[in-house]
């Protein structure tokens, strides 16, 4: 029951990092593309034939 001392407040530190890490990537607009997906459906780069 000692180790559930460290584990927990490991556990914590280590999701609130991640947390942080992921508001972040909110923040500085990580994810916006609004146009990009349109674009690269139209796109014939990027198909589902295999290459010869």
């Amino acid at each position: 029951m000692e180790v559930l001392a460290y584990l927990i407040p490991i556990s914590l530190i280590m999701g609130g990092i991640g947390l942080l890490f992921f508001v972040w990537t909110v923040k500085t607009n990580q994810y916006d593309d609004p146009e990009g997906d349109a674009r690269r459906i139209l796109s014939g780069k990027y198909d589902d034939k295999p290459k010869q």
